[in-house]
C-alpha cells in the first residue's frame, strides 16, 4: 500500500511537535484526529512509530526513520514549491533569511523597508538565531554569518569586514575613569558574550586584552546576546567591545582605547546550491551588498 501524504504531514507534525495535542494546534485539527491519522499509518506500516508515555511522544527507531525521509522530502517541496511561483522576471515570493541577533537587530532589520520598497512582491522572514539554522534542510533560504561557513556544499560569498569599538557610558566613565592602555582594562567592569555559541569568532577578545595569553580578566555581567550588553553599556554598568556595524546605536557612548588592535569580523552571504537561480536571493544579495558598500 502506498504511503498516504496527508498522514505523512500529520506524522511529521507531530514528530517536531512531540504532542498530539501541539500538532493539532498546528494543523487545525482536534488531538483525537491526529491520533487517528497515526494510527492508521503504524497499522498500514506494521510498526511503532511512537513511544507514548505521561511526558508525551518520542519517536520509536522505526520512526526516527521515518521522519528523516519525511523532513527532507517536505524540506525539497517547500524549495520546489517556491523556485517554481517565483517570476522569472522579477522576483517574488517569500524570503527566509536567518542572521545573527545582533547583525539583525541593529543593521539588518532597519534597512528591510528599503529592500521592501524596491521589491514590493518579496516577503521577508527574518530569523535571528546566534545558533546556526541548517541551510541544506531548507530551515531558512540564506543565512548572513559573521565568520566563513562551516556548513558545507552552500555557495558562499564575502560581503564585509566589520571591526570593533571598546565603548561605555559618558557616566560610567566620569566614575571609573578613562584607560589610556589595555592593562587598565583590570580596573573597569567588563561586560562580555560568554561561552553561549558565540556568533562571532574571538567574541571575548577584550577579556584578553593587554593580559597573558589564557588569564581572561573576570567580567562583571556575561550575557549572550549583542543588543543586551549595547543595553548594558547605555545603563552605566561598565565597558564592552561591539562590533562597528552597530552604527548609530554606539554613537551616543564614548569610545575608548581606539588605537587597541582588534580582531576583525569577516561577513558572508551563504544559500544552498539549489537556490543558486532563485531571483529572491539574488536581488536580497545585491541590495546588501550596495548597503554595506554606501555605509564604508
Amino acid at each position: 500500500m502506498p504511503l498516504d501524504w496527508d498522514k505523512l504531514r500529520v506524522f511529521h507534525a507531530v514528530a517536531e511537535a512531540g504532542s498530539f495535542t501541539h500538532a493539532g494546534d498546528t494543523l487545525n485539527l482536534s488531538q483525537s484526529a491526529v491520533s487517528r491519522q497515526i494510527q492508521a499509518l503504524e497499522e498500514s506500516l506494521a510498526v511503532p512509530l511512537f513511544h507514548r508515555h505521561a511526558r508525551g511522544l518520542i519517536l520509536t527507531e522505526q520512526g526516527e526513520t521515518l521522519n528523516k525521509t519525511v523532513r527532507e522530502v517536505f524540506a525539497k517541496l517547500a524549495m520546489t514549491e517556491a523556485l517554481l511561483t517565483e517570476s522569472r522576471e522579477r522576483a517574488a515570493g517569500r524570503l527566509k533569511v536567518t542572521t545573527t541577533t545582533g547583525f539583525g537587530s541593529t543593521w539588518l532589520a532597519p534597512r528591510l523597508e528599503k529592500f521592501l520598497t524596491l521589491h514590493p512582491e518579496v516577503t521577508v522572514t527574518l530569523l535571528l538565531d546566534d545558533t546556526e539554522l541548517d541551510l541544506a534542510m531548507r530551515e531558512a533560504d540564506l543565512a548572513i554569518r559573521m565568520h566563513p561557513p562551516r556548513q558545507p556544499d552552500l555557495i558562499q560569498r564575502h560581503i564585509a569586514t566589520f571591526g570593533w569599538k571598546v565603548v561605555g557610558s559618558a557616566d560610567y566613565l566620569r566614575t571609573a575613569g578613562i584607560p589610556q592602555r589595555a592593562e587598565d582594562l583590570d580596573a573597569h567592569r567588563l561586560i562580555i558574550y560568554g561561552d553561549y555559541h558565540p556568533p562571532v569568532d574571538d567574541i571575548n577578545w577584550l577579556a584578553e586584552a593587554g593580559r597573558r595569553p589564557g588569564s581572561p580578566r573576570r567580567a562583571a555581567v556575561e550575557v549572550n546576546s549583542l543588543p543586551a550588553m549595547l543595553r548594558a553599556v547605555r545603563s552605566g554598568l561598565g565597558l564592552a567591545a561591539l562590533p562597528d556595524y552597530m552604527g548609530e546605536d554606539l554613537a551616543e557612548l564614548v569610545q575608548v582605547l581606539p588605537e587597541l588592535k582588534t580582531p576583525k569580523i569577516e561577513a558572508y552571504f551563504v544559500y544552498p546550491e539549489e537556490m543558486r537561480n532563485s531571483k529572491r536571493v539574488a536581488v536580497f544579495r545585491d541590495f546588501l551588498v550596495a548597503e554595506l558598500a554606501s555605509v564604508g
